[in-house]
């Protein structure tokens, strides 16, 4: 009775994984073979010099955007400086139009005035002779008031000294009354318009009589008449 009953000392024997199903066996060792093959291709997506295919998308894209910009920076300048030019030659157009067009305005004018003149004239004369009375004057007085207002000035007085620039000398006589060339007489007034002027004054004029002494001056007059200083 004290010996251990047979059997009970041995372990149980566990079957053999590999024997009992070799096919389960199988199947890791074909995954980890297949899974050992991906390793190689994800290398394969990094480009030779380390960097990842993506970054070098980027990288070329950004490039391309760059140049594209820089692109139409240049054609926006280019078009930004026709239109300045543009502006410029629009603005000189304008100023050249507007003064041609107060230049024609003014020729225009001056020739119609032109044009008045002798009738001016004989209103003038009508006026010295006292013949200028009734409807006549007041027509010839709104003429004249017209003329005014188109920019029409009358010159030339007598008395004033001579100016060969706005009067012609149709009359030359010496006076000991002047003592430089004057005129003394007007036959036709002048006109002009503005600054300029559209038919000179024709005078009379006189010059200082050849020969005659020169005014004495007042300190010498004063001496003159005080006597010479004595003599020693």
């Amino acid at each position: 009775m004290s010996q251990d009953p047979q059997g009970f000392d041995k372990e149980p024997e566990v079957p053999d994984a590999e024997a009992a199903d070799p096919e389960a066996v199988a199947e890791p060792k074909q995954a980890s073979e297949a899974g050992g093959g991906d390793a190689p291709a994800e290398g394969a997506a990094e480009a030779e010099d380390g960097v990842p295919q993506s970054a070098q998308s980027a990288q070329a894209a950004e490039v391309a955007l760059t140049a594209q910009l820089d692109q139409t920076r240049t054609a926006l300048q280019e078009r930004t400086q026709d239109l300045q030019r543009l502006q410029a030659e629009f603005q000189n157009y304008r100023r050249r139009v507007e003064r041609d067009r107060i230049a024609v305005k003014e020729v225009a004018v001056a020739n119609l005035l032109t044009e008045l003149l002798p009738v001016l004239d004989d209103i003038g004369r009508a006026r010295d002779h006292g013949e200028l009375v009734g409807g006549f004057k007041q027509v010839a007085e709104s003429l004249e008031t017209v003329a005014a207002k188109m920019g029409l000035a009358q010159f030339g007085k007598e008395g004033e000294p001579f100016d060969p620039t706005v009067h012609e000398a149709l009359m030359h006589s010496y006076s000991p009354d002047v003592t430089e060339t004057t005129c003394v007489q007007i036959l036709q007034p002048g006109y002009r318009i503005g600054d300029r002027t559209i038919r000179p004054a024709r005078v009379g004029v006189a010059e200082p009589q050849p020969g005659k002494p020169a005014e004495p001056e007042e300190g010498a007059s004063e001496q003159d008449s005080d006597g010479g200083p004595d003599e020693g």
